[in-house]
């Protein structure tokens, strides 16, 4: 085999996709394996390792299917040996700033809701520790006062 391509269980280990989900990904357009083996199993290259990155990395931020498809067209197209004419590069480029912007506005929701369960945490465990007794022995410890002598 080349050593450029990889089966799916080395792109499932590196880009940490279940292989269901790899197939799913190709199911659905989104990433179609560069080649197949002479026994018919799938094979990747480092491009399509990039893609399924794209997209892990657009899928907790809540961009859906299409919206995925969307950007790896526009970044595929700029990505293009093709040549552009200035406003079809311009519209692509607007396509993909769109992206940026929804995933920063993404990003900083996400931030709030962190900090929100952080501060929910600390206060759990500052109630927890209210609560404690602080001269309370470890469990399993028989304080010696306890012991006969």
């Amino acid at each position: 085999m080349d050593d450029k391509h990889m089966q799916i269980g080395e792109v499932a280990a590196r880009t940490e996709l279940s292989l269901r989900t790899i197939r799913h990904y190709e199911e659905t357009g989104l990433v179609i394996p560069s080649a197949r083996s002479q026994g018919g199993f799938r094979l990747y290259t480092e491009t399509d390792v990039t893609r399924l990155m794209v997209i892990r990395r657009m899928k907790p931020l809540g961009f859906t299917l299409d919206q995925m498809r969307d950007l790896l067209d526009a970044t595929d197209r700029l990505d293009s040996d093709d040549a552009l004419d200035t406003g079809e590069r311009e519209a692509l480029l607007e396509r993909v700033r769109t992206y940026q912007q929804a995933a920063a506005e993404q990003v900083e929701k996400l931030r709030i809701q962190l900090e929100r369960a952080e501060d929910f945490a600390t206060t759990l465990g500052a109630r927890l520790e209210q609560n404690v007794p602080a001269t309370r022995p470890p469990a399993g410890h028989t304080p010696r006062s306890l012991v006969a002598n």
